[in-house]
């Protein structure tokens, strides 16, 4: 028989053990077929690979830095006091998102930033079009219904404020007799890809130059 304190020592002993087991979870790690064991309290903020976590983008910080861009009208000779704010007008059962910059067939296109051509682009919608990473790439602007491209534009290119990368047309859905730019900026995510991105809309930033 054993005395009572015995048996309070076994117990205490038994009652650790059930703790230690359950302080600690299985893992198994990456790589391999070795299963580890990570403290339980930790689970949920164990990641293989990393410690901490990237802290999320300030989107309106990045929009803040896009007004010291100074961007330029994009269409050559266009009087900024004539845009129009059309960015939230419908077309059909969606937002237009973006500006439509009247002019005459053949009007020098140019950068409205310094950049680099991201993709040159072919679309039922948007016709001849060219999409255009500002320099830190978290913005593209998107250039619509060309008529054609500057001669020897190319992907990849890098390209000053003010430079001719194409010329005003209707292709796409566009009307013929109603030639125009489709001007809009997309707000990219952290993966940067040049087709997806938030809408912005230019009208701020083209009016008050």
């Amino acid at each position: 028989m054993l005395s009572v304190k015995a048996t309070a020592m076994v117990s205490l002993v038994a009652a650790l053990a059930t703790v230690s087991i359950a302080a600690f979870v299985p893992v198994l790690v990456p790589g391999t077929n070795t299963v580890g064991r990570v403290p339980s309290a930790q689970k949920a903020a164990f990641v293989p690979g990393t410690n901490t976590k990237a802290p999320p983008r300030d989107a309106e910080d990045e929009l803040q830095a896009l007004t010291t861009r100074h961007l330029l009208m994009p269409v050559k000779g266009f009087d900024p006091k004539a845009l129009r704010d059309n960015f939230d007008e419908a077309r059909g059962i969606r937002r237009h998102e973006a500006l439509d910059i009247m002019a005459a067939r053949g009007t020098p296109v140019v950068a409205a930033d310094d950049g680099t051509i991201a993709k040159l682009f072919r679309s039922v919608a948007g016709g001849i079009t060219i999409y255009q990473y500002d320099p830190s790439e978290k913005f593209v602007y998107y250039y619509a219904h060309l008529d054609r491209y500057r001669d020897g534009l190319a992907q990849g290119e890098a390209v000053k404020r003010g430079d001719v990368i194409g010329y005003v047309g209707s292709t796409g859905n566009a009307p013929a007799n109603a030639p125009h730019l489709h001007f809009t900026i997309f707000q990219l995510g952290p993966e940067k890809k040049w087709w997806r991105g938030k809408a912005v809309n230019p009208y701020p930033y083209l009016a008050a130059r």
